[in-house]
């Protein structure tokens, strides 16, 4: 289960203290110019060290890329690339060799394999995920050529939250500061909460938005295959992401039909469109042509730097104060994150959907 994807396929390979991680996309379009500043752009918001409240390990995250780009275009055959891991220190993760660390992977890849790559939690780690932000930046690119356009940003952090829907706040707004909050006051407060968190050596979780404007209806398959499912599916293999709804999601259950039901209407261009959007852009497992919104539950990250209980291999207790960079809130590095499987989910559909009509 290391490749994402039907027609546009990710399967990506390495370890968090390997010498590189890398991917190999199938099923890009050929013909598509590539913009490397916006996919370096990407691969930044990602990247570690980027701000004080974030992991300090400091990764370049440059793409190199083998295949399947000439003189800047795609041509249609499998890219291929690596990103390298220039620091990692594995030292950090010696003492924890034999332990089984907390609400991590250590003791269930040790179930499943019969061993583990302790450093850093080696193919269960978040830098997997850099993989994904450059198969997603390309995904981006292709969709923007079909007017479609995915974007997320941090909606709350703990018990702060924004207090309204996407649609009152500005996109541009969320790269102004480093929570990726598209209101600068409660950016301040969610930052400020971060780093009293961190300075405790603890963590906390939140929520992420994501946002998916001109997608065309029809994006999405009966029965097993429903947009919501796909994205659900993409989103909870994010690292750390323990929920996901769309729409009015949960909040929809607290409502009656009458309250929620999104009327048809016809638009002055003839297209059918709807009166309200609480269906969140899906109806029938399938796009209807509205905004799709989703959120994505983020859960603290189960690093503490502090002293934790727990056993090791032999199943003896010990307690550990783990060492090494890590992340006191992963929401500003998911967002990107969140942005590249949305694309890659919404671009595997819209090629899907080519081949089902003539």
């Amino acid at each position: 289960m290391n490749t994402f994807g039907q027609i546009f396929r990710l399967t990506t390979f390495g370890e968090s203290h390997g010498s590189a991680i890398g991917g190999i996309i199938d099923g890009t379009p050929a013909g598509v110019s590539i913009d490397f500043d916006a996919i370096r752009t990407q691969m930044r918001r990602r990247r570690p060290g980027q701000s004080q409240i974030v992991t300090q390990r400091n990764e370049p995250d440059e793409v190199q890329f083998l295949s399947g780009i000439f003189e800047g275009t795609t041509t249609g055959t499998p890219i291929g690339f690596t990103i390298a891991n220039s620091d990692n220190r594995s030292a950090d993760y010696e003492a924890m060799r034999h332990t089984f660390r907390p609400s991590h992977a250590d003791y269930t890849y040790t179930a499943k394999y019969g061993l583990r790559d302790h450093r850093g939690g080696g193919r269960s780690s978040a830098r997997e995920t850099a993989a994904r932000v450059a198969a997603g930046a390309i995904a981006s690119q292709v969709l923007a050529q079909a007017g479609i356009h995915v974007y997320a940003y941090t909606s709350q952090v703990g018990h702060i939250a924004l207090p309204a829907g996407y649609s009152h706040y500005d996109p541009a707004l969320i790269d102004s500061n480093p929570v990726r909050c598209p209101d600068p006051d409660t950016a301040l407060r969610m930052q400020a909460l971060i780093e009293r968190v961190k300075s405790a050596g603890d963590t906390i979780g939140g929520i992420i938005t994501g946002v998916i404007k001109g997608c065309p209806p029809g994006l999405g398959d009966p029965v097993f295959g429903k947009l919501q499912s796909r994205l659900a599916a993409a989103m909870m293999s994010i690292n750390a992401a323990k929920g996901f709804d769309y729409g009015l999601g949960f909040t929809d259950a607290c409502h009656l039909g009458s309250e929620v039901t999104d009327s048809f209407t016809t638009a002055p261009d003839g297209t059918v469109r709807t009166m309200t959007n609480h269906s969140g852009g899906i109806q029938g497992g399938i796009s209807n042509g509205e905004d799709i919104y989703f959120r994505v539950a983020f859960k603290p990250v189960a690093t503490l730097l502090r002293d934790v209980n727990t056993i090791d291999d032999l199943g003896q207790p010990v307690t550990i104060h783990a060492r090494g960079r890590h992340d006191p809130c992963v929401l500003p590095r998911a967002v990107p994150i969140v942005e590249a499987m949305a694309a890659m989910t919404i671009l595997d559909c819209w090629l899907i959907n080519k081949t089902t009509r003539i």
